[in-house]
């Protein structure tokens, strides 16, 4: 279902798999479950693996979901940047838009006890688990109802009720983690999954390849993620990898590379890896996918890349413009509904800045809480330190 140009091929655009139905009984709009088949126009590359079929079924609810939470996680991204321009965000910021369709496809595959966990690129993967808007916010702006308490900012959203162990800000810390948490589920016979994400530039790291070791000497349901979005800050893959096909990086362990932009097709990847990885070990997914802003809030990234590149991806594709067209070819919803839809979640994205503001700054001593050691006569002083500031409880 990839973008085609839109000029010359308006009328093939995402052409389904089965036969379209007459105007006159076609589905409109929302809740209909009934199966739909949608063939990808980008096929899987695959490495030691089959590739799962081009024909993904899905239904006119979901498709409009992914329209939904895409788009609410677009807009969260913008009212971030405002916020971080504002200086009510402080630190690192680095955003996800452009890449939303990794956290949507992903979801719909899986289920809330398989575990991810990813890099400080992590605040629309919170979202796809069932985080609230407002307490994304309050994490954002360090407010004590943010989903780490105001403790952990921008790189550190955790929330463990839908096992999601962040939000990691050191490169590549979150590979182990992750398959010592797929140790864990098969220790443990859960049958279920871990989802380690990482980026392109993280790709080159010797902790990626010891843990895909030991991952793959004790057959754990481990998926390790790419998130290939061509540029490791501002480095662009062709000059740090020697071999960017990232997907056959395991050599040993099978990999598939999948349109990272296209929801459906990161759906089919997310469930084919799935059931490999509950039978047969450990399984590299490379998902091709694009950052809009910089690497951080710090960059404006326009140095390394041109803005015709950037608003050539937008164009051709755009996660969100791409399921917006699959909606309205379906006759799934009309365009005015989803410019209505847009309203409403960019309300409901302004309503949740707004709360978060409210929400009162943790108190100081809070600095010295969820410490590995208690009541180590520890104190804090101001600058000049003559004032002391706070004790360790």
């Amino acid at each position: 279902m990839a973008l085609s140009r839109l000029s010359s091929r308006s009328n093939t655009f995402l052409k389904p798999a089965i036969t379209a139905l007459p105007s006159s009984i076609r589905r409109h709009v929302s809740t209909d479950s009934s199966p739909i088949t949608i063939e990808t126009a980008v096929p899987f590359t695959s490495h030691l693996c089959e590739s799962p079929s081009r024909s993904v079924e899905t239904s006119s609810e979901e498709i409009l979901a992914f329209f939904r939470d895409m788009a609410r996680m677009r807009r969260m991204e913008i009212a971030a940047d405002s916020l971080y321009k504002a200086k009510l965000i402080r630190g690192f910021c680095h955003l996800y838009d452009g890449q939303e369709a990794l956290a949507v496809g992903m979801e719909a595959a899986i289920t809330k006890k398989d575990a991810i966990i990813t890099s400080y690129r992590d605040h629309c993967t919170f979202i796809g688990r069932g985080g609230k808007l407002v307490d994304a916010f309050s994490e954002l702006m360090g407010r004590k109802t943010g989903c780490s308490h105001g403790k952990g900012g921008s790189m550190h959203f955790y929330k463990k009720d839908a096992s999601f162990y962040g939000g990691h800000g050191i490169v590549g810390a979150q590979i182990p983690l992750g398959c010592g948490l797929a140790f864990a589920q098969k220790y443990n016979k859960d049958e279920a999954v871990t989802f380690a994400l990482y980026g392109d530039g993280a790709a080159n790291q010797g902790q990626l390849f010891e843990a895909l070791n030991i991952s793959a000497l004790w057959d754990l349901p481990a998926i390790l993620v790419c998130e290939n979005n061509h540029y490791g800050m501002g480095t662009a893959t062709w000059r740090s990898a020697k071999s960017p096909a990232y997907f056959k990086r395991g050599d040993y362990v099978p990999g598939l590379k999948v349109d990272g932009m296209d929801a459906l097709a990161v759906k089919q990847a997310c469930k084919f890896a799935k059931e490999h990885a509950l039978k047969n070990g450990p399984i590299i997914l490379e998902m091709d996918t694009y950052r809009y802003h910089g690497h951080s809030m710090s960059d404006p990234g326009s140095t390394y890349r041109t803005r015709d590149e950037i608003s050539g991806v937008r164009q051709v594709r755009d996660p969100i413009e791409r399921v917006r067209k699959l909606l309205l070819t379906h006759d799934i919803a009309t365009e005015k509904e989803l410019k209505d839809m847009e309203k409403e979640i960019r309300k409901e994205v302004d309503d949740a800045v707004a709360q978060a503001k409210e929400s009162p700054i943790p108190d100081a001593s809070e600095l010295f809480t969820n410490m590995y050691v208690k009541d180590c006569g520890v104190e804090s002083f101001g600058a000049d330190r003559k004032e002391l500031k706070v004790t360790l409880p």
